[in-house]
């Protein structure tokens, strides 16, 4: 479920309390999830779900390739913010996973709040791991303050309180052009380029529109989230490097949608690239965010085969088209 709210709620606490009204509507049979993102201009609420095209044409119980095919409550709401998430406010009703604090550091939220009543969850208890190290390690480097709050006494109990001025170092920021218009000849001149200056590392672009009709360029490589310097070969051997099925690794795909996000871009129908065959989140990601056709590079390179297996559904179904 989505909602909007064209006058925000002033407080954290009546943002909380937007997300749990909604959490009952949740489709998932074990796992309900809200958020309810907002700042002083927006605020719109929605509950872990699975894209409609997805849900109608391959069914909740498959995978895609080797990921789940629901959009998680956190980025559902960056995917549908109605104007740019920066310095965003986040509201959840239950602890987020490593992937979701990836996704909102991308999209510059600042202030992340958590129903208390999601630390005494089962999910939480067998996971709840992964939240204390790999989530808040994210949300540190990120510069995203964390609070659990108590709707009934009105009370806020920091996790990790970051200073509001910090602005977390980016040594590979995502690029961002004007540009007159989009067609196919610049998209093949960008492809060229990028080709050059990232050599063989995975990379996304994208052409996009802002609320004045403005278009831009974007181009970005895969790295470390937000917040992470890849600059030390020590430290980016040690981002690479898994923690059970998570990673400190942003994918570029992900990294353009959230982006998006966070400048308050649209993407431009048709002219979305990635140079290699996406993972399976990214394209359940794309399909989330309303994505309906994507030119890959190279269809023999991915990350791993469960990307081409994803792609395989995705095409077959007719709910991606692969140039």
């Amino acid at each position: 479920m989505l909602k909007k709210q064209d006058a925000p709620l002033q407080t954290p606490f009546q943002q909380m309390q937007a997300a749990v009204d909604i959490v009952h509507t949740s489709e998932h049979p074990h796992n309900k999830v809200a958020a309810t993102l907002f700042n002083e201009r927006f605020s719109i609420s929605c509950t872990n779900h699975w894209p409609e095209k997805i849900k109608e044409k391959i069914g909740t119980e498959k995978k895609i390739g080797n990921s789940s095919g629901t959009i998680h409550a956190e980025t559902a709401c960056i995917l549908n913010a109605p104007q740019a998430t920066e310095d965003a406010s986040l509201c959840i009703t239950d602890p987020f996973c490593p992937n979701c604090a990836k996704n909102v550091a991308e999209a510059g939220v600042k202030t992340i709040y958590i129903d208390h009543k999601g630390f005494d969850k089962d999910f939480f208890k067998r996971r709840g791991e992964q939240f204390d190290t790999m989530s808040m390690q994210i949300c540190e480097h990120a510069g995203i303050s964390v609070y659990e709050l108590r709707r009934e006494d009105e009370k806020l109990v920091p996790i990790l309180e970051v200073p509001y001025s910090y602005i977390p170092p980016e040594d590979s920021p995502i690029d961002m052009q004007p540009i007159l218009k989009a067609d196919d000849t610049l998209l093949r001149q960008l492809v060229q380029k990028a080709e050059k200056d990232h050599s063989r590392r995975k990379f996304a672009i994208a052409l996009a529109r802002d609320n004045d009709s403005a278009l831009f360029s974007l181009v970005a490589r895969a790295h470390a989230v937000r917040g992470y310097s890849m600059s030390d070969p020590d430290e980016a051997l040690d981002l690479l490097t898994p923690i059970g099925k998570y990673s400190f690794i942003q994918e570029p795909v992900n990294r353009t949608l959230m982006f998006m996000a966070r400048r308050g871009l649209k993407p431009e129908p048709g002219y979305f690239y990635c140079s290699q065959v996406p993972t399976s989140r990214e394209q359940v990601n794309l399909v989330g965010a309303g994505i309906k056709r994507i030119t890959v590079g190279d269809f023999q390179r991915c990350r791993d085969p469960h990307g081409r297996e994803a792609m395989r559904q995705l095409k077959d179904a007719g709910i991606l088209r692969y140039n």
